[in-house]
C-alpha cells in the first residue's frame, strides 16, 4: 500500500465525490445535498486562495480535504472525508496539517469549519488539532461551528 496526499486532478473529481458520498450516506443516511463547490473546482479551491487535496492509495482516491477562502484573513476547511478502512490511522491529522500549511502560506490568520454531532471521531480530531467552538458563521447544513488560529 502506497499512500500519498496530493492535489486533486480533474480526472479524480468523480472518485473524490464517491468518497464524500459514501461518508455522508454512512453517517447521515443520505447523499450530500449538493456538489456545487466541486462542479468547478477552480472557482472554489484554486490557488492561491484555496486547494483540494486527495489521499491516494496507489491510483485510488481514498480520502479528501480542502481549503477555500472566506475572506482575506479567514479560510474554511471543507470536504474532509476518508473511506472507513483509512480512518483512525492518523491520516486525517496528516491531511489537516497539509491543509494548514497551505492556509498559512496563503496568508490566512484563521481557519473555520462546520460539522455535525454525528461525526464524533472527526469532531474529536478537530479539537485535538486546536479548533474551538464558535457561533454559526453561515446558513449551511452544519450544526457545529469551529475555528482555529493558524
Amino acid at each position: 500500500m502506497t499512500l500519498a496526499i496530493q492535489p486533486l486532478k480533474p480526472m479524480q473529481i468523480e472518485e473524490a465525490k464517491a468518497v464524500i458520498t459514501e461518508g455522508c450516506f454512512e453517517f447521515f443516511g443520505k447523499t450530500p445535498a449538493d456538489f456545487e463547490d466541486m462542479t468547478d473546482i477552480s472557482t472554489h479551491y484554486a490557488a492561491p486562495a484555496g486547494t483540494f487535496l486527495v489521499l491516494m492509495d496507489g491510483d485510488r482516491v481514498v480520502g479528501t480535504g480542502a481549503v477555500r477562502r472566506l475572506d482575506a484573513e479567514t479560510c474554511e476547511l471543507k470536504r474532509m472525508w476518508f473511506l472507513p478502512a483509512y480512518r483512525g490511522r492518523g491520516l486525517g491529522t496528516q491531511m489537516a496539517e497539509r491543509l494548514f500549511e497551505f492556509a498559512r502560506a496563503a496568508g490566512y490568520k484563521r481557519i473555520r469549519l462546520d460539522t455535525a454531532a454525528e461525526l464524533k471521531a472527526a469532531n474529536k480530531l478537530y479539537q485535538r488539532l486546536g479548533f474551538y467552538f464558535i457561533e454559526r458563521y453561515h446558513e449551511g447544513h452544519g450544526t457545529i461551528f469551529m475555528e482555529m488560529v493558524l
